[in-house]
């Protein structure tokens, strides 16, 4: 099965149980994660929540919306509109 075919397939429940383990640092056997799990499992979660959640429930949201509804700061995403000066 590919890795695509994994995250499709991937139920809600067993999205919460990686979000767990990652938070806790261990399995629900209370087994530790290894780096290479931890980056594994936040891949997938990452990966999941992009195709299941909407943008303001995905993992590492940043809400930059202000009481007035304006945005706070730059959006990091944003290309930046480089000036060069000749000063010749």
């Amino acid at each position: 099965m590919k890795y695509e075919e994994l995250i499709e397939n991937m139920t809600p429940q067993i999205h919460q149980s990686l979000k767990r383990a990652i938070e806790l640092g261990k399995w629900p056997s209370g087994q530790k994660l290894s780096t290479e799990q931890r980056d594994t499992c936040m891949r997938a979660v990452i990966a999941y929540d992009e195709k299941h959640l909407p943008q303001d429930q995905r993992t590492g949201f940043i809400d930059r919306t202000r009481k007035d509804g304006a945005q706070h700061g730059a959006d990091p995403l944003e290309p930046e509109v480089l000036k060069i000066l000749n000063t010749h």
